[in-house]
């Protein structure tokens, strides 16, 4: 049972209402990566997505606010998925409203091989007076993203003129970050995610001398690695999904690292496509992390599926299921970690597919 279906009130009696539904954003992608356990490995990455996706939902039918979902699933996934226009929760009158970014399943190819680097995650931030989302809906395939640690950050908004920019060289930001953060280059550790339109920066951060991890999916972690005290990674750069890039900022502005990206156009015809919606004068603008997530309320909430630079992944042992989740709220800075330990045998979740509880040692579906 949702700790805020028991509660409806005005929003105006309780100006922190994130007190009151936060560790239900929480649950619910706790729920996807429960109910994504079953998939891990099995090579489905749409029956992964599909079953996040279902529990989502579920957990969401419970939630006394009025969802909506501001930026879903990436434009350019075929698979199942949560997608923009998509009203969540009870929407009964006087419940806060929300305005909402979710990945269901972050790395989906990565979950299906059973491979590190998979996370469920949510961002949302409460609906200022007209109605706007506070969040930018882009309608772009792809950003160029750099991100950084706090302490970098620091050091570029006080300099500027720092060459810290999505279009600087990898090899002068190593040397910048290095210099920042008191190592040798040879310390630095840049984390890029594996496609052939990153080839360039691993060459460049090869020929420095830098510390290279490169990953096969998980966008979002990846960038959130830098600011992750204990994650061992210092830089993430490339070219990565521009939606994962909103729900990535939306994290960074509560951890207080920070992000620059910029559009990437990955064909002539997405160009035009661009200035048709009337996008040509920010093909060259540089978006920072507030660019992207605007509101100074905002949660962020993510479970891992599979190990990651940000959580652990649901472990099993015997009869007992171990998540591990972030909740992050931006108006305080407050960051929890949070391990909880499931009863499979006794622990239930609600999914929209069958409208009520199941238990979580229910057989997977035939895909």
């Amino acid at each position: 049972m949702s700790i805020s279906n028991s509660f409806v009130a005005p929003l105006s009696s309780n100006r922190d209402i994130e007190r009151l539904v936060q560790l239900d954003f929480l649950r619910a992608t706790e729920a996807a990566a429960l109910n994504v356990m079953q998939w891990v490995g099995k090579g489905e990455k749409e029956m992964a997505d599909e079953a996040a996706c279902d529990a989502i939902r579920g957990m969401f039918d419970l939630m006394n606010i009025r969802g909506e979902v501001v930026i879903g699933e990436g434009i350019k996934d075929n698979a199942p998925g949560i997608f923009k226009g998509e009203r969540m929760g009870t929407w009964l009158e006087g419940t806060p409203s929300y305005a909402i970014a979710l990945d269901p399943v972050d790395g989906t190819t990565n979950c299906s091989k059973g491979m590190p680097n998979s996370i469920s995650c949510i961002a949302a931030v409460s609906r200022d007076a007209d109605g706007g989302s506070q969040l930018l809906d882009m309608p772009a395939y792809y950003m160029k993203k750099l991100s950084y640690p706090q302490a970098v950050r620091r050091a570029w908004m006080a300099d500027p003129s720092l060459p810290l920019h999505p279009d600087a060289p990898i090899g002068e930001v190593i040397h910048l970050v290095a210099r920042i953060l008191g190592k040798e280059v040879r310390d630095v550790v840049v984390i890029v995610m594996d496609r052939p339109r990153n080839g360039y920066l691993v060459e460049e951060v090869r020929r420095c001398g830098a510390s290279l991890r490169m990953i096969a999916d998980g966008d979002i972690t990846a960038a959130l690695g830098p600011a992750l005290p204990g994650s061992g990674i210092d830089i993430y750069c490339g070219i990565g999904g521009a939606t994962e890039g909103v729900l990535a900022a939306a994290a960074l502005r509560c951890l207080g690292g920070g992000m620059q990206s910029k559009i990437w156009v990955s064909s002539e015809a997405e160009r035009q496509s661009l200035i048709a919606d009337g996008w040509g004068d920010k093909l060259d603008k540089v978006f920072l992390s507030r660019d992207l997530a605007f509101a100074d309320e905002i949660i962020f909430c993510a479970t891992g599926i599979t190990d990651s630079p940000l959580l652990r992944g649901v472990n099993v042992k015997g009869q007992v299921a171990t998540t591990y989740s972030v909740l992050m709220r931006a108006k305080t800075k407050t960051v929890r970690y949070m391990e909880t330990h499931h009863n499979l045998q006794e622990k239930t979740i609600r999914l929209r597919s069958t409208s009520n509880e199941v238990l979580l040692n229910h057989p997977p579906v035939e895909g």
